[in-house]
């Protein structure tokens, strides 16, 4: 009965973000267990986004075999926004542009220039 816990896992049906995962997802990966996967989550959290699955290589116990073994159920994609991230992105104005819109020209005005230079002419 002791082999059963030993079996090997079923791997996920489709790749594991490693910017997004949670330590429970990343154990859903054949070679990575709880220690490996809080070491993944503490060198994301001080190193910031992965770039490559590669990466993983910096890890103490993830070698050429076990990243073999891994890489094609892993990731690299966008790391998830906060909420207050988003927003923030949102409130930013395009490039080049004015984040404060252009006040209309009241009709007065646009009406008396015309008048102005009909006067100034003999």
């Amino acid at each position: 009965m002791r082999r059963a816990a030993f079996a090997k896992k079923k791997p996920p049906l489709h790749p594991i973000n490693l910017n997004t995962a949670s330590s429970a997802e990343l154990q859903q990966v054949p070679g990575i267990g709880p220690s490996t996967a809080v070491k993944i989550l503490e060198m994301r959290k001080s190193n910031g986004a992965f770039k490559s699955v590669d990466d993983l290589r910096a890890i103490k116990g993830i070698g050429p075999k076990k990243l073999d073994k891994t890489w094609k159920y892993l990731s690299v994609g966008k790391p998830a926004q906060s909420k207050q991230g988003a927003t923030s992105a949102q409130a930013k104005a395009p490039p080049g542009k004015s984040a404060v819109a252009a006040k209309p020209v009241p009709a007065e005005k646009k009406s008396i220039e015309p008048r102005l230079a009909e006067e100034e002419e003999p």
